[in-house]
């Protein structure tokens, strides 16, 4: 397809210390995966208030990454339960605002892992700031120690919601999945509804409930090695068609 006809996605980085120097970082995988949505990937480390909306006219869509670190707690009122985690205040600071504006006006946002627990609290719910240590479902956390083959692989099996989004577009009632996150939803936020959830009960997918656009959130990768994995192609699949009709029905209307 030409660059050209191909919808924008803007993939939010992250922000870190590399040795000395304050970087912006966004993993590969994830580029890969917009790429293999279609979508003409568009990296933006960090914006200010006022460059939201101006990034918004050039988007048609929004890829919400993985990462290691963790949604500040103070954004759901909780303190932070374990130190030694990492935070990273400078990516809470821009992408919660662009989740409240991107819903807003039904622009395709995809979520991964992070970028999942991003919407939730965006809109008001809160998160389990470890899963493992409520006493209610299983360690959802993968092992360092382990090859990446095996972190990555898949290990628990997701169900999910009849009539919902998710089973239609990948076509399935259950399947499995990877899995490598300390924290997760616990309270889902108003306007969200459930798309599937692990064997435990927790929930590891959501979507909206009405509105539109294209909303999927998921607890899982499937930017890893998607190509092996036929639910992560139609996810990603699902996302690229959304926006390819964002772009399709931006360049329609009339410019301001």
């Amino acid at each position: 397809m030409n660059p050209a006809a191909r919808p924008t996605i803007l993939l939010p980085a992250c922000s870190k210390m590399l040795g000395a120097y304050s970087s912006h970082t966004i993993g590969r995988s994830y580029v890969e995966a917009a790429r293999l949505a279609g979508g003409l990937p568009l990296v933006v480390p960090q914006a200010q208030p006022d460059e939201i909306e101006p990034l918004l006219r050039v988007a048609d869509g929004i890829l919400l990454t993985g990462s290691p670190s963790n949604v500040h707690p103070s954004h759901f009122g909780e303190d932070v339960l374990d130190p030694d985690l990492p935070l990273d205040p400078v990516r809470d600071d821009w992408t919660l605002p662009l989740v409240r504006r991107v819903l807003a006006i039904g622009m395709p946002l995809l979520a991964i892992c992070r970028g999942a627990q991003e919407v939730n609290v965006a809109l008001g719910g809160s998160l389990h700031q470890a899963v493992h240590a409520t006493g209610r479902f299983a360690d959802h956390r993968s092992r360092d120690e382990d090859p990446l083959e095996v972190q990555w692989a898949p290990v628990h099996e997701v169900l999910t919601e009849p009539e919902g989004r998710l089973r239609e577009i990948v076509g399935r009632e259950r399947f499995a999945v990877n899995s490598l996150h300390g924290q997760a939803v616990d309270r889902l936020a108003d306007g969200l509804r459930v798309e599937a959830r692990a064997a435990d009960g927790l929930i590891e997918a959501f979507s909206t409930v009405a509105g539109p656009g294209f909303l999927l959130a998921v607890q899982w990768h499937p930017e890893w090695k998607p190509r092996d994995n036929p639910v992560s192609m139609a996810i990603l699949r699902g996302f690229g068609e959304a926006c390819r009709a964002w772009r399709a029905g931006r360049q329609a209307r009339p410019q301001a």
